[in-house]
């Protein structure tokens, strides 16, 4: 029992410890010369190391996480997924999230733009480490670049078109990929009702967490 409690509290704070060292790595990093002026977003704000269930986004938006530093925040599709997370009573206490890019991608006019190839691949060490650190029950990418960039952790033949809002199985656990909830996609791609439905299948996920944490501890 001494031995178990012991493991109980060192285990957290190793966890913690990495978890700073990864931060300060990611604050530092110069790899993407486009993005040297911005800041990575990856701290104590992305969520607890405890939780059960990450999401993954793109990138940090000029509007949003690039100001707040807090991911899918300050913008309207921070409001959004704040909006579809209450839906089935999910708290950002709840949850960690994290980025394909760490940094906000910018177009020479100022405006967002999607991260390039070279650019996922500089933060893809990030995005692993990161995925090892929180060991989540459960994934939810958040558009196809998301879905796209966990390759690098483990393989799938995945595509957000035919898999969006279904529960797969995949590298021992949960992975559930939807759309953006940025307004261009809710006009264009993934209307408001049927992102409301897809977050009732990450619900559903979560369900089956549960029992068969419940069935195991049984």
């Amino acid at each position: 029992m001494f031995m178990q409690l012991g493991m109980a509290t060192v285990l957290p704070k190793i966890k913690a410890k990495q978890f700073s060292e990864l931060t300060a790595e990611a604050a530092s990093c110069r790899r993407c010369a486009g993005m040297c002026e911005r800041a990575a977003v990856l701290s104590e704000l992305n969520g607890p190391l405890t939780a059960r269930i990450m999401f993954i986004g793109e990138a940090p938006g000029r509007k949003g996480a690039d100001q707040t530093r807090v991911p899918f925040s300050g913008d309207q599709s921070g409001k959004n997924f704040d909006r579809f997370l209450a839906s089935i009573n999910l708290r950002r206490e709840d949850i960690f999230i994290t980025s394909a890019a760490l940094c906000n991608p910018r177009a020479e006019s100022g405006a967002n733009r999607k991260p390039s190839k070279l650019e996922l691949k500089n933060c893809s060490e990030f995005l692993q480490r990161t995925f090892t650190l929180i060991d989540p029950a459960i994934v939810i990418t958040l558009g196809s670049v998301a879905l796209e960039s966990i390759r690098t952790i483990h393989p799938h033949d995945l595509s957000l078109k035919e898999s969006a809002a279904q529960i797969h199985t995949w590298n021992g656990r949960l992975l559930v990929p939807i759309y953006h909830p940025s307004p261009q996609v809710l006009a264009s791609h993934r209307r408001e009702a049927e992102q409301l439905a897809d977050y009732q299948v990450i619900a559903r996920a979560l369900r089956n967490v549960e029992m068969d944490h419940r069935v195991n501890a049984a």
